[in-house]
């Protein structure tokens, strides 16, 4: 028996508390009883999302809640600036497109974080945008986009920021209200701890005033029908009842560790994970504005990566993530989010090194994890 590591991006490993609860015995979904956790999921979703308007549950990924995004704010023809940096912020571009929405596109290269600059220039250049559509963390490059400073350019009067936190929201600080965000969506699968099928979306006034305007097509995403529903305790249509006792139990771990020390944690360990790749010579993905949820790693030269994370995953029970479109089989991603701390870290650092020596690369053995210690002994002190 290989004992499995599951050190991806998404989805990332489920704590035996939230397994539990949601292997409580199943109940309908229109009774007290699923209201009360329903409403206990609801408040504590807007702590975590630092707001005091709604956030509102789909059974659906976080794409989902980014879809439901764009055909509750926009309208066909409606203008919107898309930063694309890597496979998501594409994402928000062809969701628009989708929408018949008119895209002017902010390409950045992968690795790198866009600057609040380029979206000023855009801004001044076309008065006419209704929304500024951004990753805050963009998981397939590691990369974590300048929310805040965008925020500043867009808040009270500005076209609509709608933001992308699947990677970020539970990992680092995103603060709606405080920052002025309009939109932001997340998924059940990364830093809530949960399985895949939970999407959630907090809007603004601003925000919720514009889905009264937009034209655009939606059914089962309809924002206005969905506030209306979990504002009686329940969804508009069949929530993920299991998902939803799990999610509270996820909660409340992240209230009783703190929403503090949970992002301290997070960038405690994704500081390990790039000390050990420097100390054994390789080189980070996004080496200037790196994401505390997952780190991108290149492999040696001449190494072939998809060979690497297969003999990883088959032979040591070792999950990391590919690289996409042009950096497959060039980079390993290792997650440091959700239910994992100091000794994930270890693992994967250890387990990679036995890997590269498997293949014939150059490593001292201990040498990253070495690294990686010292930065781990500071939540000792």
């Amino acid at each position: 028996m290989i004992k499995q590591y599951l050190l991806s991006p998404g989805p990332t490993p489920i704590p035996n508390e939230v397994s539990l609860a949601m292997s409580k015995t199943m109940i309908h979904h229109r009774t007290p009883e699923f209201a009360e956790s329903f409403n206990e999921a609801r408040t504590g979703l807007k702590t975590l999302f630092g707001t005091d308007n709604d956030v509102l549950m789909f059974a659906s990924s976080g794409t989902g809640a980014m879809e439901a995004a764009v055909a509750n704010l926009f309208s066909p023809k409606e203008k919107v600036l898309v930063v694309n940096g890597g496979k998501f912020g594409e994402r928000w571009l062809r969701i628009s497109q989708a929408f018949d929405l008119e895209v002017i596109e902010i390409k950045v290269e992968w690795g790198k974080a866009v600057r609040v600059s380029e979206v000023k220039q855009q801004l001044d250049a076309h008065p006419d945008l209704k929304g500024i559509l951004v990753q805050a963390s963009e998981t397939s490059t590691a990369v974590v986009h300048p929310v805040r400073e965008i925020a500043e350019l867009t808040r009270d009067n500005g076209p609509l920021l709608v933001v992308d936190g699947v990677t970020a929201v539970g990992v680092l600080p995103v603060a709606m209200d405080a920052w002025g965000i309009d939109v932001l969506v997340t998924g059940s699968q990364k830093a809530l701890m949960l399985p895949p099928g939970l999407g959630f979306i907090g809007l603004s006034d601003r925000a919720w005033a514009k889905t009264r305007e937009a034209k655009s097509h939606r059914f089962y995403f309809d924002l206005q029908l969905e506030k209306k529903g979990q504002s009686k305790g329940s969804t508009a249509f069949t929530p993920a009842v299991s998902l939803v006792f799990g999610l509270c139990a996820a909660l409340r771990m992240m209230k009783n560790e703190g929403l503090d020390r949970v992002y301290a944690r997070h960038e405690r360990m994704a500081r390990a994970t790039r000390a050990a790749a420097v100390a054994l010579g390789l080189r980070l993905l996004a080496p200037d504005d790196p994401s505390p949820a997952v780190t991108g790693i290149y492999v040696p030269e001449g190494a072939d990566g998809d060979a690497l994370l297969d003999y990883l995953r088959a032979r040591m029970g070792i999950t990391f993530a590919e690289g996409q479109d042009h950096l497959q089989g060039k980079i390993v991603r290792i997650a440091h989010v959700g239910h994992m701390g100091a000794f994930d870290v270890i693992i994967a650092i250890s387990g990679l090194e036995m890997a590269f020596k498997k293949f014939g690369l150059a490593v001292t053995l201990g040498q990253g994890v070495a690294a990686a210690q010292d930065v781990l002994m500071e939540a000792l002190d």
